[in-house]
């Protein structure tokens, strides 16, 4: 989705959000999560951009790497054939499904990406796939088969379900037979290519009773893992293991330009906890493939700010994401519709995030859910912009202080209960924290200590 058709998107589903607050909703409940995804980090495949060739098999070939980089979930950005009527630029929009139980014949075949899965969980990974529920290509094979699927206007005619998305056309899910043939898709992949489960796009602007049932039938054939491209606390209940922490992501944003503080940071944080399940996991970003072809490159709009809020994702509470190309320092604009390869190089990045996805997996402080530390905030000199937390898990600790502004600061650090001898995570040297601390961090800064 570019700027505009989410914030359409955004208006709808608070509209729907706000409506069902407004009857007394509380959340309560949270799905059961597939056990091995607690201390797991999830990376974002984009086939098309990844290799020169844009292949399955080309891949592939990346997995040791992502493997030897603390990768634990790969999701794969939808893998089905791109309808070709009404197409947006060459290759059209992998979001415009022409076919929900075939391959992209780009991608290669069927058996290129069983062979895929099966390497991946060679390699001890997991695997969902991106899931487009909502919409479907103009040219989609259900277009002859079922008809009736398709939302129609007083005319008769089909629609797309926002004007801008002028490349695919809506689903009725009135019609209780198109919820029947959707979820028979998606178990299709679960059954015959094995894969972990899914990332549901524009989740919520598909009804909530279809996923609850879908993830229902779902986990009876092998507990899959569910990632809501959404917000609203409600679709956590029953359906989805995560949601996308959108208001963090702009939080970020307007802290790197100036306009939000540590105090905003502080407010966020106290509304997640009021707000979700604590057991519901959060997807934590500097950008996806819509932050980056959309609204520009994590250096466009974070600049010098990028490295620390990189890190700020890894160990705040939550599940953090990266994107293709963000452990070579990608700095342009992936271009939607057609091929434009990344430029794979040598970057701090790789072992920012490796270290990361490593301390995540060894530190049960960094747990995702209930599994993890709770995020205690640590009082410190707000007028400085110095925003500090701790999170612990029986032995497990960690203290992560952040400068979120662009001047070097010099600040007081009461660390109280957290006095102690630990070690630096990034430069692995001792740093012990006394009762009060005088601390220096350069221009957006990071201390981060285990």
């Amino acid at each position: 989705m570019n700027l505009h058709e989410k914030l359409k998107f955004l208006f709808f589903t608070m509209l729907f959000s706000f409506s069902i607050l407004s009857n007394g909703y509380t959340q309560k409940t949270c799905v059961k999560h597939p056990e091995w995804s607690r201390d797991l980090s999830i990376y974002e495949v984009n086939i098309r951009q990844y290799t020169n060739e844009g292949t399955f098999k080309a891949f592939e070939k990346s997995l040791p790497r992502l493997k030897k980089m603390g990768v634990g979930i790969l999701w794969l950005m939808p893998i089905n054939p791109i309808g070709e009527l009404n197409r947006k630029g060459s290759l059209g929009s992998y979001y415009s499904v022409r076919d929900y139980t075939a391959v992209n014949p780009e991608f290669g075949t069927l058996a290129d990406f069983k062979h895929l899965v099966n390497a991946i969980h060679k390699q001890g990974m997991y695997v969902i796939i991106d899931w487009v529920a909502n919409h479907t290509a103009w040219d989609n094979v259900w277009l002859k088969t079922h008809p009736d699927f398709f939302t129609k206007d007083s005319l008769g005619h089909n629609v797309s379900p926002v004007p801008d998305w002028t490349d695919v056309m809506d689903l009725n899910y009135d019609n209780k037979n198109l919820r029947k043939e959707m979820l028979k898709a998606m178990e299709y992949w679960v059954t015959e290519c094995n894969i972990d489960g899914f990332r549901c796009d524009v989740a919520a602007m598909v009804p909530v009773e279809f996923w609850n049932h879908a993830r229902k039938e779902l986990d009876k054939i092998k507990p899959v893992f569910m990632l809501a491209e959404a917000n609203e606390a409600f679709l956590q209940d029953k359906a989805f293991d995560m949601t996308y922490n959108w208001p963090l992501k702009d939080l970020i944003n307007d802290i790197a330009h100036g306009k939000k503080s540590a105090l905003d940071a502080e407010l966020l944080f106290n509304d997640e906890k009021e707000s979700y399940n604590p057991d519901a996991y959060r997807m934590l970003f500097i950008t996806n493939h819509d932050e980056n072809s959309w609204n520009g490159t994590e250096f466009e709009r974070l600049k010098d700010a990028a490295e620390m809020f990189a890190v700020f994702t890894g160990v705040a509470p939550g599940m953090p994401l990266i994107y293709t190309g963000q452990e070579a320092a990608l700095n342009k604009r992936l271009r939607f519709f057609d091929k434009d390869t990344i430029e794979w190089k040598d970057s701090k990045y790789a072992h920012i995030y490796k270290t990361l996805f490593e301390l995540k997996k060894k530190n049960h402080a960094l747990w995702n859910g209930t599994e993890g530390g709770e995020m205690v905030l640590i009082k410190t000199d707000k007028e400085k912009n110095i925003f500090a937390f701790s999170r612990q898990k029986g032995k497990d600790r960690i203290v992560a202080i952040f400068n979120f502004s662009p001047k070097q600061q010099t600040f007081n650090f009461p660390a109280d209960t957290l006095a102690g001898k630990y070690k630096n995570v990034f430069t692995g040297k001792p740093f012990e924290l006394k009762k009060d601390n005088s601390l220096t961090l350069d221009k957006w800064g990071y201390l981060i200590l285990k």
